[in-house]
């Protein structure tokens, strides 16, 4: 399947930083390259404009995330950009059906798909 995802593309191994076919079974994020494929984007929660959402993948500080996560921001949970305080920081965001305020640095730590 991956294959095939893959060759629908029309990119080599080698545009997908995949030096060999074979080594794309031994990646870390699999997943990864399936969103890729299926035209899903990576984005950091801070590059959101208002209105637009996305679903959490990953954190990219340890620290942040234990604090996020305590707050009902998991991987997997959809989140949507609500609102940006005039000088853009922090941001209000909804999560597991509240708002939640970040400030710009902490949603920088916060790695979505779009």
């Amino acid at each position: 399947l991956i294959y095939r995802m893959l060759m629908s593309t029309g990119q080599s191994a080698v545009e997908l930083n995949i030096p060999f076919l074979s080594d794309l079974f031994f990646c870390k994020d699999v997943v990864t390259l399936c969103f890729k494929f299926a035209g899903m984007s990576e984005k950091l929660l801070s590059d959101l404009r208002i209105g637009e959402q996305g679903i959490i993948k990953h954190f990219t500080d340890d620290f942040i995330a234990l604090k996020l996560m305590e707050m009902g921001c998991l991987p997997g949970e959809q989140v949507i950009l609500e609102r940006l305080a005039p000088m853009g920081d922090p941001i209000a965001i909804s999560v597991s059906g509240y708002s939640l305020s970040l400030r710009k640095s902490e949603a920088a730590k916060v790695v979505i798909q779009q």
